[in-house]
């Protein structure tokens, strides 16, 4: 299951991510969104679990909490739309 973390502080990296969300399951892979020009994370990210009943609890548990002093928003991802 593909997650989606936004509200992120600039401070919260791929470890911290993959850190929260691992108390639900197995993290397959959890990436920071970080702006190419200034290197700077962009303050959401995207979080893959290995099941999708842990990436359903994550959900849950997750959505509205604080991480890093900020109140992250956590729901299912949605697929990026064509860009033609």
């Amino acid at each position: 299951m593909n997650i989606y973390a936004g509200n992120l502080s600039y401070n919260t990296d791929d470890d911290a991510l993959n850190e929260a969300f691992s108390e639900f399951g197995e993290v397959e892979s959890a990436k920071v969104i970080m702006d190419r020009d200034s290197g700077r994370s962009k303050g959401f990210g995207f979080v893959e679990m290995s099941s999708d009943d842990d990436g359903k609890k994550a959900i849950e548990a997750l959505d509205g909490t604080d991480l890093d002093g900020r109140t992250i928003k956590v729901n299912e991802a949605r697929p990026r739309p064509d860009h033609r």
